[in-house]
């Protein structure tokens, strides 16, 4: 889902009251194809993928203990990781 947001295919609305930027340091959840996906944002850096909720009930939580490379936004390439971080900020 992540990606396809970095490569435009699918389009995210922000789902609360605060901007990428108002924000700063915090949670920010936005809603994709029925999608409910939080992300961190560490000082204006997409950091990690807090939950991420689909609509037939799959669901993902972070958990500082998991392994490397179970978070959704390390699975991103370098290009999609800061494509993703420039569409949150215009949200």
């Amino acid at each position: 889902m992540l990606r396809d947001i970095a490569l435009g295919v699918r389009t995210m609305r922000r789902l609360g009251d605060y901007s990428w930027t108002e924000i700063y340091c915090g949670l920010m959840t936005v809603e994709v194809d029925g999608w409910v996906i939080t992300l961190y944002n560490d000082c204006d850096t997409l950091d990690y993928c807090d939950s991420c909720f689909g609509p037939e009930g799959r669901a993902y939580t972070f958990d500082s203990s998991q392994h490397f490379g179970t978070d959704p936004v390390e699975l991103l390439s370098t290009w999609e990781h800061a494509q993703l971080e420039k569409l949150l900020t215009v949200l």
